[in-house]
């Protein structure tokens, strides 16, 4: 599939955000967490405007290029001409935070099998990992209220997620919100990784749990683990990664 490049048409901080957007879908594929074609993650481009990057509705996420992003005002209208679709629906859930959270320069929401397993259950995420602590200190729960397209649902679920960072959508799935793409990807990697612990240790013997007070000082050990840089520490080498395997996003 030939898609034009945008380069010359857009600012270089643009592109820069459109380079690691499409890395952050291909990267999202590479871990197994896409869905075919649906679910979707946004990204804030700097500025006064309320304008975001989203996917190109149809395209399977490793097909995703910094060219084929769309570029979509709040109520996500094109605001540059593209021949891909895109999912106004798919955006409520995005514009929603976006529009409460001028921290939410990223956007990530997943339909994994192990982040809607544990969604659906009512005990929600268990401090039972290392992973969890990190969660569990910043995380917040919506209830579902079917396929999520209507504007109506925005104040609640604005609600629900007031400062979090995580936020579980009952029976539905698993959000993280990021001040940058990598600060989102990582998150739901940790998300992603506390779910699928979850399940498993759940289909062993009985669990223990981690010292809540534990929890309480996760804050500060998560910002030592990554010398204080969040997303940023861990980036490089999942850009290396992804360039080793294909460097077609950049296009």
């Amino acid at each position: 599939m030939h898609i034009p490049s945008l380069q010359a048409q857009v600012s270089p901080e643009e592109w820069q955000l459109r380079v690691n957007l499409a890395a952050c879908y291909r990267l999202v594929a590479l871990f197994g967490w896409s869905d075919l074609v649906f679910t979707h993650i946004s990204a804030h481009i700097p500025g006064p405007e309320h304008h975001f990057l989203i996917n190109p509705y149809g395209l399977m996420f490793d097909e995703i290029t910094a060219s084929s992003l769309v570029k979509v005002d709040q109520h996500c209208n094109k605001l540059i001409e593209s021949p891909f679709p895109v999912n106004p629906a798919g955006f409520v859930i995005h514009s929603a935070v976006h529009e409460v959270r001028e921290d939410a320069g990223c956007v990530l929401h997943t339909h994994t099998r192990a982040g809607v397993g544990v969604s659906a259950q009512q005990c929600g995420v268990l401090p039972i990992s290392q992973q969890s602590t990190f969660v569990l200190a910043s995380l917040a729960y919506h209830d579902y209220e079917g396929v999520a397209f209507r504007d109506e649902e925005k104040p609640r679920l604005q609600a629900d997620l007031g400062a979090a960072n995580f936020l579980m959508l009952r029976n539905h799935g698993l959000l993280t919100v990021g001040k940058t793409i990598a600060d989102a990807f990582l998150s739901m990697y940790v998300f992603e990784s506390t779910c699928q612990i979850q399940i498993a240790a759940q289909a062993g013997g009985a669990l223990t749990h981690v010292n809540p007070l534990i929890v309480k000082g996760v804050a500060e050990a998560m910002r030592v683990q990554t010398s204080g840089m969040g997303g940023a520490f861990a980036w490089p080498a999942l850009i290396r990664k992804l360039d080793r395997i294909d460097t077609s996003y950049q296009t």
